[in-house]
């Protein structure tokens, strides 16, 4: 599948689709769908307002395809590019002028929960399932973590970092990860319509305010955070194997604790 399959792109009046397209591995990011992405985001910009983010079939990104380093036919040189990082995606949508609305159509785990915070308005599915399953591979979130701490208090942050447990559509909206919650056949209808609404407004106000959302009450610098995540991985494998053993019975099928709760 190309690049362009993995990320569709649905050009409306007013606003534009990004549909994350690889359901059969629940919409988890391989590198050519991080390049599809940063593709996508070139192709609407100065074109498009508002920009709805939402996942193919039952889910809405189950992060990462860790899956992908240990394909033996993978190119490592291209999955290891620095300009198709996890990290440069979900800044790059930060750093876009358009306003982002994640429709969170089913599961959303780790980089989905990361999409959900860089988006700036968020509808979700009573379906929905979020959370973060890093714990059980003996990893802190590394974008996930410091995205929901700059998102929710710390007793809300610290449930999804610390449990693996995930949250319901209707939770997420009671503790402010999404703006609301909908049936899930109205999921995307909802969306599009606040979109509609969104792209009414002068697109120099709209970008503007968004960077203003990003300095009040401090200054949030997306790219420290999320290296502040690489810190901490790095101190905690400095200590312990046990990322690489969850890891290996990961790719032999085996479960981790609180993987799939």
């Amino acid at each position: 599948m190309s690049e362009q399959e993995l990320i569709v792109v649905e050009e409306r009046d007013t606003h534009a689709v990004i549909r994350i397209n690889r359901p059969e591995k629940r919409n988890a990011m391989n590198q050519a769908a991080r390049a599809g992405m940063l593709a996508a985001l070139h192709k609407i910009r100065g074109r498009f307002p508002v920009a709805v983010l939402t996942g193919t079939d039952k889910s809405f990104c189950s992060g990462i395809d860790l899956r992908e380093r240990h394909d033996p036919h993978a190119n490592l040189d291209l999955i290891n590019d620095p300009k198709t990082a996890w990290n440069e995606v979900n800044i790059a949508i930060r750093n876009h002028p358009a306003i982002f609305i994640a429709a969170v159509n089913g599961i959303a785990l780790g980089g989905g929960v990361t999409l959900i915070n860089v988006c700036d308005l968020a509808i979700a599915a009573e379906s929905a399932q979020m959370g973060m399953p890093e714990m059980g591979f003996a990893t802190y979130p590394g974008l996930a973590g410091p995205a929901t701490q700059l998102s929710l208090p710390r007793k809300r942050a610290a449930w999804m970092i610390l449990t693996t447990n995930r949250i319901d559509g209707v939770t997420a909206e009671r503790w402010g990860l999404v703006n609301k919650v909908v049936p899930d056949d109205e999921l995307l209808a909802t969306a599009e319509e606040l979109a509609r609404q969104v792209s009414q407004f002068d697109v120099v106000c709209l970008e503007q305010s968004k960077q203003a959302l990003d300095q009040l009450p401090i200054v949030i610098d997306w790219r420290e955070a999320f290296s502040l995540g690489s810190r901490v991985n790095e101190r905690i494998r400095s200590q312990t194997s046990t990322h690489t053993k969850a890891l290996e019975k990961f790719n032999h099928g085996e479960r981790n604790p609180g993987q799939g709760r």
